[in-house]
């Protein structure tokens, strides 16, 4: 199975320029509780290395592009996020890097829980542990 989960967000556009929808419980599968945006990256400073215990995020790059890799402790994938109209979607447990921003990349990402640190994992070594020893 694909870690690769991307989906097609509902799109419009005319003369005047294009239009994305996004709902909870109808484009996405989760309630937003959390949104957040990353901008003015460094297109050579990697962030992410991490995964979380129970959240779930869709990531949109809304401008420019961006790399992830995607890991579920047993695969390794790799998407390029290049469309204000594709989200991926990212599942709990799985750790998560993102490279090679481009300079103009506008990063949304979409959350189902509020920030809570302690649902972070920061160490792979650690996350290999939690996904062996999860039932899931």
């Amino acid at each position: 199975m694909s870690l690769v989960k991307l989906i097609d967000l509902s799109s419009f556009s005319d003369d005047r320029g294009g239009f994305v929808v996004i709902e909870s419980g109808q484009t996405i599968s989760f309630e937003v509780k959390r949104l957040y945006y990353i901008f003015n990256t460094s297109g050579n400073k990697p962030r992410g290395f991490h995964a979380h215990i129970d959240l779930k995020q869709i990531a949109i790059c809304v401008n420019g592009s961006c790399r992830f890799i995607l890991d579920d402790g047993l695969q390794r994938e790799e998407v390029i996020l290049n469309s204000p109209t594709k989200g991926l979607m990212i599942e709990r447990l799985t750790w998560r890097e993102m490279h090679d921003f481009s300079e103009d990349c506008v990063l949304l990402v979409l959350a189902s829980s509020h920030y809570d640190e302690t649902d972070y994992i920061r160490n792979y070594d650690e996350f290999l542990r939690v996904v062996k020893n999860d039932a899931r």
